[in-house]
């Protein structure tokens, strides 16, 4: 073992300056950049988005790739399999399915969009005057919810579908219905555990209204959650649609979307196997890609999941 002798210029203070104590080492990182770190590090979850834009945008700039559109018929081109002119051959009425697939992928999405939309908006409404005001408000808004909860998502929106006129927003109001139930109760969850924070506290004795209590502080520490099971809503959305119009009981012909066109090539499936194959291929790859996305974005953000 090495002695070391032990000199005066060792044992002499070391020269800092002040300023230098209070340097930060490294630049802090709010919450969503920390998140988003993270979620760049899952490989999974970086593919899966890449690939949703991929989709999103040919779901709008596909049309213009071609000639085509979506709409229009022509009888010398009927059932034809994928060649040159058309990439992914033609229906039974001659029309492009390269064209109407995307234009189909762009309604599902818009649909699904929409609808996730107004679930987030009225599902943290109702989820955050629940929490914050308590008491027997919450107790009644809390049994308005067991009640929805008790009839299946699916069977509101079947009824709603047959006693109202088909359509695009017919099919957003009747996802809508009760859509929201499943983000209201986590949103509430998130909040009664913050509503007695010091902060909160603090925001309270200053004389903060609740609605700024709610927007300023109480949102702003729920988002991830919010983020999150939006994610997995518009999946949820999508494949709604696809079996609504499967069906028969959701948009119709001459319309697109993915769940028309499936049900278009399901007609066919013995002879014209491509009309159903590709749009079926395209919802599950969307479904999928939101899921694992959705997974990453709760690894990511939610500090449960952290290691």
């Amino acid at each position: 073992m090495q002695n070391i002798e032990l000199t005066e210029d060792l044992m002499a203070p070391a020269e800092m300056d002040e300023g230098d104590r209070e340097k930060i080492s490294r630049p802090t990182r709010s919450a969503f950049q920390d998140g988003w770190i993270r979620l760049k590090q899952n490989r999974g979850s970086v593919i899966a988005l890449v690939i949703l834009l991929v989709l999103v945008a040919l779901a709008f700039l596909g049309q213009v790739l071609t000639k085509n559109n979506y709409y229009d018929t022509n009888y010398n081109a009927i059932l034809q399999a994928p060649n040159a002119e058309h990439w992914f051959g033609t229906d039974k009425f001659g029309r492009d399915q390269w064209a109407r697939v995307w234009y189909g992928t762009r309604v599902s999405l818009l649909i699904a969009f929409v609808a996730a939309t107004l679930d987030l908006v009225v599902g943290v409404t109702y989820g955050s005057i629940s929490a914050l005001l308590g008491g027997k408000v919450d107790s009644v808004m809390q049994r308005i919810i067991e009640v929805l909860i008790g009839i299946p998502n699916l069977i509101i929106v079947i009824l709603l579908m047959m006693v109202m006129p088909a359509g695009i927003g017919t099919l957003i109001i009747a996802m809508s219905i009760s859509g929201w139930v499943n983000m209201a109760r986590l949103v509430r969850a998130e909040i009664l555990k913050l509503k007695d924070q010091e902060f909160i506290l603090a925001a309270r004795i200053l004389g903060t209204s609740n609605k700024r209590i709610i927007l300023k502080h109480l949102i702003p520490n729920t988002i991830g959650v919010i983020v999150i099971n939006t994610m997995f809503t518009i999946p949820s959305a999508i494949f709604t649609e696809a079996f609504l119009s499967f069906i028969g009981i959701g948009l119709q012909e001459p319309k697109a979307s993915l769940g028309v066109l499936i049900n278009s090539g399901f007609q066919v499936i013995n002879s014209q196997l491509y009309l159903l194959l590709i749009p079926a291929v395209i919802i599950v790859l969307i479904m999928v890609c939101f899921s694992i996305l959705g997974d990453g974005l709760r690894d990511a953000f939610d500090p449960r999941m952290r290691v």
